[in-house]
This record gives C-alpha cells, sequence and structure tokens, in this order.
C-alpha cells in the first residue's frame, strides 16, 4: 500500500461523545466540544496497532473514572474498546482548568506580558497532558503530537465543570 492510502486510512474519520457521558451540568460546554471534535477530524493520524480498516470512527464515552474509546472501522465493525483510568489526569487537568480561567480573567484586564505568561504555563499543562494520553495508548493506537494534542483537548472538553 502507497504512503497516500496508508495515510488516508490512518486517521479519524468521524469523533462522537456517547451522549450519557456528558454531565448535564457541561451542556453549556457544547460549543467547545464541538471545536475540539472538528480540530480532530479535521487533521489527524490515528492507527490500531494490528488493524487497517481506517479510516475510523471514534466514540469517546466516559463512566466513573474511566474513559473509554470505541473505536470502529470504515465498514463500521467495532476494530477495539480501550479503556483508560482517568486518574492520572485528574490533577492536571484541575490545574489546566485554573489556568484557562486565569486566562479568560487576564484577558479583560491583566498586560500583555501577564497573559503571555499564563499562556505558556496552559500550553506547557496542554504539552503533558497530551503526552500523558499519547503514553497510555502508545501500544495500542499510533498518534503524532498533533493528534495527541487534540485528544488532550477533546477529553478537557468532556471534563469541564464551571
Amino acid at each position: 500500500m502507497s504512503v497516500e492510502a496508508t495515510r488516508s486510512r490512518n486517521r479519524l474519520a468521524e469523533v462522537t461523545f456517547d451522549e450519557k457521558s456528558i454531565a448535564y451540568d457541561a451542556a453549556d460546554r457544547a460549543q467547545e466540544r464541538a471545536a475540539a471534535i472538528f480540530d480532530l477530524v479535521e487533521e489527524n493520524s490515528f492507527g490500531v496497532a494490528g488493524c487497517d480498516d481506517g479510516p475510523y470512527r471514534l466514540t469517546v464515552a466516559q463512566a466513573e473514572s474511566r474513559l473509554t474509546l470505541n473505536i470502529r472501522g470504515a465498514s463500521g465493525a467495532p476494530v477495539a474498546e480501550l479503556a483508560m483510568s482517568m486518574t492520572p489526569l485528574r490533577a492536571l487537568l484541575t490545574e489546566y482548568y485554573l489556568l484557562c480561567e486565569s486566562y479568560y480573567s487576564a484577558i479583560r484586564s491583566a498586560s500583555p506580558r501577564q497573559i503571555e505568561a499564563i499562556e505558556r504555563e496552559r500550553a506547557a499543562l496542554h504539552n503533558q497532558g497530551a503526552a500523558l494520553i499519547a503514553e497510555r495508548l502508545a501500544d495500542k493506537v499510533e498518534i503524532d503530537e498533533r493528534t495527541s494534542r487534540r485528544l488532550f483537548t477533546l477529553v478537557s472538553a468532556l471534563n469541564w465543570k464551571k
């Protein structure tokens, strides 16, 4: 198979949330979730280890402290179901949300230097979260750095509570 054919198959063509996983108090975050899904589908590299049935459809669910990724192939047949504990991400997500809130407050009144400092810290936490997701999925799916960053954005949009 050519590199281009492999690239077109090793991607996510569709991403959805399991609606039962979205807390009612997170309904005001629908726009953030939609943007995270759009960005992920628009540009990603996603291959399932030992499988060549892409492009893939991903459904993200969360129950208690577990994130579940249900992956279906191009035909719609189930390919994999990956469960990942959210516990290693909890503290990082909490700090990330606090920095996001600080950033939103700062853009109204802080100096550009202060805003840039907050943004650097936020980006560093985002990178840590993306690296953690990539590490947790490494033996199951093949993703690039941009895709892991977008997956972290998706996870943070799913879990954000105001």
